[in-house]
């Protein structure tokens, strides 16, 4: 994945070790000197010193396509709707995620595009969990030597294969939705079976299709 990450002290620095792998391209740009120093140095990557609302900082920086933009300012809610919408209409980046210091902007955000704002106050407020990792929402086991891979996703109602029947989704066939958790059922589904938001799918493959199996279940709806 291709993964920009804008601004932030801690949280930039957490995020970069979470998505720090072979397979992940990070795009780092941080608006104070010393830390992007500092995260350069600690993390060996360049990052960008610049302002990642301005576009010639985004160009510099090659976001162009990129999987996901993540800003993490909380100081400036224009500044980081500027980046967001920036990143969408100019760069094409595929999902935007920012922090919000104004609870109140999470909705407006929303409604103007964003994917996925994020306030610490709003999600406390409604006991829900970060939307900024699919990997919250996902649990994963491996059993009988490596041979047999088990993941339980919960069904957003941003998925792809929300509200739909599971003949009607093109399910991969290296894979098996062997139940549904839909409290307080267990159901053991078929072709006629309609995922609904909030269901626990439990399915089972190959260690190695793991990756693809998640990335499958966990696409977003075409707007």
């Amino acid at each position: 994945m291709k993964i920009v990450i804008c601004d932030g002290h801690n949280e930039a620095d957490y995020i970069i070790k979470m998505f720090k792998k072979k397979e992940n391209t990070l795009i780092v740009i941080n608006n104070d000197k010393d830390y992007a120093s500092y995260l350069s140095k600690t993390h060996r990557i360049p990052v960008i010193y610049g302002d990642s609302y301005k576009k010639y900082t985004l160009e510099e920086a090659n976001i162009y396509n990129a999987d996901v933009l993540i800003a993490l300012n909380e100081t400036n809610d224009a500044n980081q709707f500027v980046i967001c919408t920036l990143a969408k209409s100019l760069f094409n980046v595929k999902k935007v995620i920012c922090t919000v210091k104004n609870p109140n902007n999470v909705d407006l955000f929303k409604e103007l595009g964003v994917d996925s704002p994020i306030s610490s106050s709003y999600l406390l407020g409604n006991s829900v969990r970060a939307e900024s990792s699919v990997e919250s929402l996902i649990k994963s086991m491996t059993l009988d030597d490596n041979k047999i891979s088990m993941v339980e996703v919960t069904v957003s109602e941003n998925f792809a294969i929300c509200n739909r029947k599971i003949m009607e989704i093109n399910f991969p066939k290296f894979a098996n939705i062997s139940c549904i958790y839909r409290k307080p059922n267990v159901i053991i589904p078929n072709g006629q079976t309609i995922i609904l938001p909030k269901d626990k799918l439990l399915i089972v493959s190959a260690p190695i299709d793991q990756k693809k199996v998640i990335e499958y279940v966990s696409r977003t709806k075409e707007v």
